[in-house]
């Protein structure tokens, strides 16, 4: 059943409520998704704000700041409308903490103390336009600043009332355990989706106990539970997707076998197969939100759907058991 209004969630004990499909703009930053269109993109966030879609997700290291600088150009003027939500923690202005990887020929280090996230949050409210971030997270754990620290300056941000909601992003069940165990921590970000579901036997039950929300992403797998991406695709060399073991023809092949079961239920709902997949995920217990990326207004229209879609028991149970059925050994 699809109905008019988006549904919408609260992201942890904050008072904050989003819809619960968000819009994620890692794309939008074009790194390693082969470059950026920024009046498209802009397109796709206005689109998605029309629609009702609140939760929009940045991070500064999605295109060194590209992804955010055009995210605030598409919301100036419509602030109050979006439940923002950026990172911290991956860093190229210093060499403390750990390395992690090169972008654009400048390495960029995991690191997330004091001195590090007070600058990057000044950066990232410039960069967006707006003088708060609704939902603030730690981008990838920092293994050489202890979380307790991490959390007292992230608590010291949100006295400021430079953030309002406190999150984690790529954790473990410990990690996890020590943001519950140093203040209040709202919500994880973790990848969660058909084919990577292993978050409901280490995460969920943690974040569930201690009133956190989840905030899921990559739930069409970069797209290849879009129903689009069919066994003879072939990718450019600069996308991440090109030989990606997750991406082998035989992994395409079980997931056509999944598309041509619950392409009924699809039918029914007349929705897409990726709009089917986006509302399962978020009926799973435990997940709260999903952020799906668009790179144009269609694709946001689309995703937006999602947010609509009411599945019943029945349809949920027969979705869960074709997923069990053709995906549980896939490659990764």
């Amino acid at each position: 059943m699809t109905s008019n209004a988006v549904k919408k969630r609260s992201i942890g004990t904050s008072g904050i409520e989003a819809s619960v499909v968000g819009l994620g703009t890692w794309a939008i930053g074009g790194w390693m998704w082969g470059g950026t269109d920024e009046q498209q993109s802009i397109a796709a966030i206005q689109a998605s704000i029309d629609e009702g879609i609140s939760l929009i997700d940045t991070a500064p290291a999605y295109g060194m700041g590209l992804s955010e600088t055009i995210v605030g150009k598409a919301i100036r003027g419509r602030r109050d409308a979006v439940v923002l939500a950026t990172k911290c923690g991956l860093v190229w202005h210093t060499t403390k903490g750990e390395y992690f990887f090169d972008q654009d020929g400048k390495p960029v280090h995991r690191y997330l103390g004091a001195d590090s996230i007070a600058h990057e949050v000044e950066q990232s409210l410039k960069r967006l336009g707006t003088d708060y971030i609704d939902h603030y997270i730690t981008h990838w754990q920092d293994p050489t600043t202890p979380i307790a620290d991490t959390m007292e300056t992230l608590i010291r941000l949100k006295e400021q009332g430079k953030i309002r909601s406190i999150g984690a992003s790529n954790v473990s069940p410990e990690d996890l355990k020590a943001y519950i165990g140093s203040g209040e921590i709202d919500a994880i970000q973790e990848e969660y989706s058909m084919v990577r579901r292993d978050i409901e036997k280490t995460l969920l039950p943690i974040a569930k106990a201690n009133n956190v929300s989840v905030l899921s992403y990559s739930s069409l797998a970069l797209g290849l539970l879009s129903g689009k991406v069919g066994p003879d695709r072939i990718f450019a060399a600069d996308d991440q997707r090109q030989g990606n073991p997750r991406f082998s023809q035989a992994n395409r092949q079980k997931v056509a076998h999944l598309v041509g079961d619950i392409a009924p239920i699809a039918e029914a709902h007349d929705v897409s197969i990726a709009q089917l997949v986006i509302a399962w995920t978020v009926h799973q217990p435990g997940i709260t939100f999903s952020l799906c990326g668009a790179r144009d207004a269609v694709q946001a229209r689309e995703n937006a759907a999602a947010a609509r879609l009411t599945l019943a028991d029945d349809e949920r149970v027969f979705i869960g058991e074709a997923v069990d059925r053709h995906l549980v050994d896939l490659d990764h």
